[in-house]
């Protein structure tokens, strides 16, 4: 933040008033379950974007990129609909979504960093667009609460952008805790505990350097397919709502009721909903061992139920399984491509990311980002 802020004097010759810093994240488990309203462990990454602003005269908004040194500039009256291919899509829809809530942004010169990874599975989008909305709220006096703030990030993607993504990725980064993961529920949409990472472990962020982009992906047709398998599931069992309501049990016994695909698809939602409890108990008993080998059990429910690896991230997690120190991997986020997560001992965190780097490189052909990753704190608001 103070380079940051450093670096905005220089540009515009004048100081920023206030500043939010949001961090990624990483789902840990719970895959495409947040938009099933069920539950999903996660983390807040060290990996932070930091966007300072002061306000100026007029209508016309000005962004400086200080990591690649781009500029966006728009004006506040032409920001009804999303730019195709512009990274200040993200800053425009919050203000967008705040003016659904009756509050007005005026113009601002602002400047932002981020060592969050673009387009990786980590979450640039919703940290961009927390830190700005934090931002927002020290320089503007915008005054939301912390699930509120979550909801405007989940209505840029969804309304602005037209991606019908859940509230993981900015409830993950606005709510994260140092050293711990969350669980989250998101039907009744709270954090319902910390649960401490074992002991003696790191993980380890491999990114593919497969890009995705979710708006262009099949992301809408996943969600369409959990949709249809619920409402087929809700007049076998009055009861459900979404698919976080269904057993195992019940989705085995309606399984003649559903199409091929939307059982898949249902499987592995009900399947991650499962998993997640059960690493929450599995923690409570120190099982480290376990735990990873719910990593596996995970990422081999997204290759073969929900489709949404791909050959690299399914490598990468082969790979895993035969290197020393790791316990468990799998994709993380909404898949397509971007990262695996791997729990690894701590004392050969290093080795292992050489190691399995060095190995993807040799059959790909690619380079990947490995990150030993910290645990963070969610966003914050600075004023100056």
């Amino acid at each position: 933040m103070d380079k940051l802020v450093e670096k905005f004097k220089a540009f515009y010759h004048a100081a920023p008033t206030a500043g939010g810093e949001a961090p990624g994240r990483l789902e840990i488990l719970g895959n495409h379950t947040d938009y099933n309203q069920g539950f999903v462990l996660s983390c807040a990454v060290g990996n932070t974007t930091a966007f300072v602003l002061r306000p100026v005269d007029g209508q016309v908004c000005r962004v400086k990129d200080f990591r690649d040194g781009s500029e966006k500039s728009f004006d506040l009256d032409a920001i009804d609909r999303a730019t195709p291919r512009d990274w200040s899509n993200y800053i425009k829809g919050v203000i967008v979504e705040l003016r659904k809530r009756g509050i007005e942004i005026p113009a601002f010169e602002a400047g932002m960093e981020s060592t969050v990874p673009l387009s990786a599975g980590m979450s640039s989008s919703a940290a961009l667009e927390t830190a700005a909305g934090f931002a927002f709220a020290g320089g503007f006096g915008v005054k939301l609460d912390q699930a509120d703030w979550a909801r405007v990030g989940q209505g840029v993607e969804n309304n602005y952008m037209g991606l019908k993504t859940g509230l993981l990725d900015q409830f993950s980064s606005i709510f994260g805790r140092r050293d711990s993961m969350i669980l989250s529920d998101f039907r009744t949409v709270e954090v319902l505990r910390t649960v401490p990472l074992p002991a003696g472990f790191s993980i380890v962020v491999v990114n593919s350097m497969v890009k995705h982009n979710l708006v262009d992906s099949e992301y809408n047709v996943r969600r369409l397919d959990c949709e249809s398998a619920a409402a087929k599931l809700a007049q076998i069992f009055p009861d459900v709502k979404t698919l976080r309501d269904v057993s195992l049990e019940q989705l085995a016994q309606a399984e003649p009721a559903l199409e091929r695909r939307e059982f898949r698809r249902a499987l592995h939602v009900v399947g991650e909903c499962t998993r997640v409890q059960e690493a929450v108990r599995i923690l409570e008993n120190g099982d480290a061992a376990g735990f990873g080998r719910l990593w596996f059990e995970s990422h081999e429910s997204s290759r073969v139920n929900f489709e949404n690896s791909t050959p690299e991230l399914d490598y990468l997690v082969e790979l895993a399984k035969s290197l020393p120190g790791c316990l468990g991997a799998r994709l993380s986020g909404g898949g397509f491509g971007g990262i695996t997560i791997h729990l690894v001992e701590s004392a050969l965190a290093g080795e292992y990311a050489g190691r399995i780097a060095a190995g993807y490189k040799i059959r790909t052909g690619i380079e990947p980002e490995c990150i030993i990753c910290a645990i963070g704190d969610g966003a914050r608001t600075f004023n100056f």
